[in-house]
């Protein structure tokens, strides 16, 4: 069986044939250069629309197209009045191109190339800047999203949502190039992908710039990861960029701005002392999509089972005294405890049993009711609220969630995970960062559990309270801070600070900038003094505190300013709505003309007044296919999940099924696709039950019209093709189907790790039992085990102590994931006093065949 967007893309030409990539890295911002390359070989006038993702954070700050000999540069305006004049450029014959930004989520944009005449070529150049983001091993992340996956929208949730084109990755009917120059303070020592590069060149004998290129034959049918690594990273710095020499001077643009990227070093004996208490919260993605094989290679685990090891590695991790609940999620929601319990091993054991029957089998992705749930829930007094959210990130209402946790920052931290390719940047990092938390992509090849444990090792540290940022600065400069207040520090992560300096100063041109926390009861500061004088050739000088300096041309600083203080005001808009009269979007509208940047209520506009003649023939529309990592196979001889088929789009501007939400599986009650459960689908439904915020079409005359399904009839639904059937929304049990009556699928999981069989033996208290299971996963038997136990030990010291030498002897490549479960093993066995621990140690060495010191199992 094909899917719809496959469909589109063999019967219907393409217009969009190759995308060209250059990413210009600066220290630890980048700036991103893309041109999309368009040719329509029909023999009639052409609309493309391209939906495609970018980063969540960019800054959208150049859009330009090349028709010919002709260049014309956008410019940024009101939203609507930015689609009226494209609309009434269509009409009157001219090419227009207009690029927008969701309403949703900032990281979908949609581009309209309009009135392409037979035969002809256009050039569109898109640039943004972005910041990069550290990893855990302190590797930059730049990632250029390839895959844009169907995101689920509520059922009644209100706005149009964007019109996507999805095909199989392979049949991806454009090419890609990728290039990057990396130049910073510091050294370059490597950079790696999870796609093939050329080997990395340097172009300097001090290593401090480099670039890097996609090896040839790259398909882009998946994001495109590149990981930057600096020698002597942590250094904190200080960018001050000069204004616009034609910008008003007191204005965002016309001031200079300084970035301060701060990386606060704490004292290690504070950091290695974990908390014993906190309440941990885990909400667990369950829609259909979790179903996906990780790196998208059916050997590999599919992302609901790499969940549930990591929930068991968790689980085992967690210190006694704290309490802990377990949420799910998909169209609804479900948790193991009504409320957050004490961790022990009767609730361990609970929660493991409901974990190990977890599947991806709820639906869509509805994260909202959970999270408000979850705040709901009065907080446990002496236990910081501590929330970690798995999900691969498929929500159109981005914004509102994000909203949510921000309302409720005072109240927990919140760690975010997004897994899988096409995973929403904007959610994944808004969640983290109003949140107060941390933020990690899993995709590739990369393992969920070692990311995750780190991050639950962040979560029990102490928290850094009591955070102010003081400036002092020459008399005659003042400042105005730009970015939000700094809720949360971690070690060795990044924070940034964006602000404007206003006024000059006959002084000392240098600025200091004190930060003051306090961290386990003890106050601290780091401080950082900076130079308030740009290159003035340059209008921008990157300092490191060592006197070594990076330059750049652009006003890649101010863009970047001015992107945070639009997502602050677009954030108060939001919270604000309907007790303020719009003045808050009138400051985003006026920040974005200003900056030039992009934002939700604007949108880039470029026309190219032309000849101005009456186009001849009808003009067809054609969505670009955006790549869609599809699962189709064969389960107990029927048809495997469909999530998120999209978009049949009619050449003859018939039916246009668009953006169906919530992706269901009908499955018989054999495994395979049942037409009975489709038959009140495909004949007696009313549309309108089964469509809301469809988005709008094409009209084939070349404006737009809102549609809605209230103009659809039971025929053309009955006339699809089957392939569309398959994106349906769940709500089609409105219908009389009850979703009981449909037994999941589920594909046998591989052998467990045997990692995984000692961690689950684990007890809560820390300890193991000395049994046959424990045996038989030590790669030994029950006689064995026990004979060479010494005689004045007791079983549980004995068998802990076998599991921690089989830890450290044969899984020290996975120590980051077992390493604070070993912590609370080796605290139980301190406690207990025992004898003759030395000797213990080396009878199990010689029963293992290992040679771990004492010292290292932390006896």
């Amino acid at each position: 069986m094909t899917c719809c967007g496959l469909l589109t893309a063999k019967k219907e030409p393409v217009p969009l044939k190759s995308v060209e990539v250059e990413l210009q890295v600066r220290d630890h911002v980048a700036t991103v250069v893309s041109t999309l390359n368009y040719e329509n070989k029909e023999d009639k006038p052409l609309e493309a629309v391209f939906v495609f993702p970018l980063p969540g954070d960019a800054a959208v700050c150049h859009f330009s197209a090349t028709i010919g000999q002709t260049q014309i540069v956008a410019e940024v305006k009101e939203k609507q009045q930015a689609r009226e004049e494209y609309d009434d450029a269509l009409s009157s014959g001219q090419q227009a191109f207009l690029l927008e930004e969701s309403d949703q989520s900032p990281d979908i944009f949609s581009l309209s190339v309009g009135s392409l005449p037979p035969g002809e070529s256009a050039s569109i150049r898109l640039e943004y800047v972005t910041e990069l983001a550290v990893q855990a091993d302190d590797g930059l992340r730049f990632c250029l999203p390839a895959v844009l996956n169907p995101r689920y929208q509520p059922q009644g949730s209100e706005g149009a949502s964007v019109q996507v084109t999805s095909v199989p990755a392979s049949l991806v009917p454009y090419s890609l190039s990728f290039s990057a120059r990396v130049s910073s303070p510091r050294p370059v020592s490597k950079v790696e992908s999870n796609c093939s590069l050329d080997p990395l060149q340097y172009l300097n004998t001090e290593q401090t710039q480099a670039t890097v290129k996609l090896a040839a034959g790259h398909k882009f049918d998946r994001d495109v990861e590149v990981l930057i690594y600096y020698k002597d990273a942590h250094q904190p710095t200080a960018v001050v960029e000069a204004g616009q020499a034609s910008a008003k001077p007191g204005s965002l643009m016309g001031d200079p701005i300084v970035m301060l990227s701060l990386y606060p070093e704490f004292p290690q004996d504070v950091m290695s002392s974990l908390a014993s208490c906190g309440e941990f919260v885990f909400l667990l993605d369950r829609s259909g999509s979790m179903d996906d094989h990780m790196n998208n290679s059916k050997r590999d685990q599919t992302r609901i089972g790499s969940a549930r090891d990591t929930l068991l590695l968790l689980l085992k991790s967690l210190p006694m005294g704290c309490y802990f609940n377990i949420y799910s999620f998909g169209s609804g929601y479900e948790h193991i405890f009504p409320k957050s319990v004490e961790y022990s091993q009767t609730t361990m054991e609970e929660a493991l049993k409901t974990v190990e029957r977890m599947g991806a089998d709820l639906g869509g992705t509805e994260i909202l009711k959970p999270l408000q749930h979850i705040y709901s829930q009065p907080c446990i007094p002496n236990q910081p609220r501590q929330v970690f959210v798995f999900t691969d990130g498929e929500v159109w209402n981005t914004k509102e969630i994000i909203s949510l946790v921000k309302k409720n920052s005072g109240s927990h931290r919140c760690f975010s995970f997004g897994i899988g390719e096409g995973a929403s940047s904007a959610l994944i990092n808004g969640l983290a960062k109003e949140g107060g938390g941390h933020a990690q992509f899993i995709t590739g090849a990369d393992r969920m559990q070692p990311k995750v444990m780190q991050m639950l090792r962040f979560a029990l540290q102490p928290a850094v309270v009591d955070i102010s940022v003081t400036w002092d600065l020459p008399k005659g400069v003042s400042v105005t801070v730009l970015s939000p207040p700094i809720t949360a520090l971690f070690q060795g992560q990044r924070s940034l600070v964006y602000a404007q300096l206003s006024g000059q100063s006959s002084e000392a041109a240098e600025g200091c900038v004190t930060v003051k926390y306090s961290l386990a009861g003890h106050p601290s500061q780091n401080q950082l003094h900076f130079s308030l004088t740009p290159a003035q050739d340059t209008g921008v000088i990157a300092q490191d505190g060592g006197g070594r300096s990076v330059s750049n041309v652009r006003l890649t600083v101010h863009r970047l300013a001015a992107r945070t203080l639009i997502r602050s005001l677009d954030m108060e808009e939001r919270e604000s709505r309907g007790e303020q009269d719009g003045g808050m979007k009138k400051k985003v509208v006026e920040l974005s003309v200003q900056s030039g940047v992009s934002s939700a209520f604007t949108a880039f506009i470029a026309v190219n007044k032309g000849d101005g003649e009456a186009i001849q023939g009808p003009l067809v529309r054609r969505n670009v296919p955006t790549p869609r990592l599809l699962h189709y196979g064969s389960q107990q001889g029927g048809f495997r999940k469909t999530l998120g088929y999209q978009d049949y789009c009619s050449p003859h501007g018939g039916f246009s099924m668009q953006n169906m939400q919530g992706y269901q599986d009908y499955c018989s009650p054999h495994g395979g696709f049942s037409m009975q459960n489709m038959q009140a689908v495909q004949f007696g439904a009313s549309p309108d039950s089964l469509f809301s915020g469809v988005a709008r079409t094409c009209s084939m005359g070349g404006g737009r019209r809102p549609f809605t399904s209230k103009g659809m009839s039971n025929n053309s639904l009955a006339g699809a093709p089957l392939p569309l059937m398959m994106g349906m929304r769940s709500n089609v049990f409105a219908s009389g189907l009850s979703s009981d009556s449909m037994e999941s699928c589920s594909p046998k999981q591989p052998p467990r790790d045997p990692l995984l069989q000692v961690v689950s033996l684990q007890k809560a208290s820390g300890c193991w039992e000395l049994d046959p299971a424990l045996a038989a996963a030590l790669g030994k038997t029950s006689e064995e085990v026990e004979n060479t136990k010494p005689a004045s030990v007791n079983q549980e010291v004995w068998a802990t102590i076998l599991a921690l030498i089989w830890l450290h002897g044969f899984k020290m490549d996975a120590q980051e994931e077992w390493e604070l479960l070993a912590m609370k093993a080796a605290s139980w066995l301190r406690a207990q006093n025992a004898p003759c621990v030395t000797e213990c140690v080396e009878a199990g060495n010689a029963l293992l065949g290992c040679n771990v010191q004492k010292d290292a199992l932390g006896l």
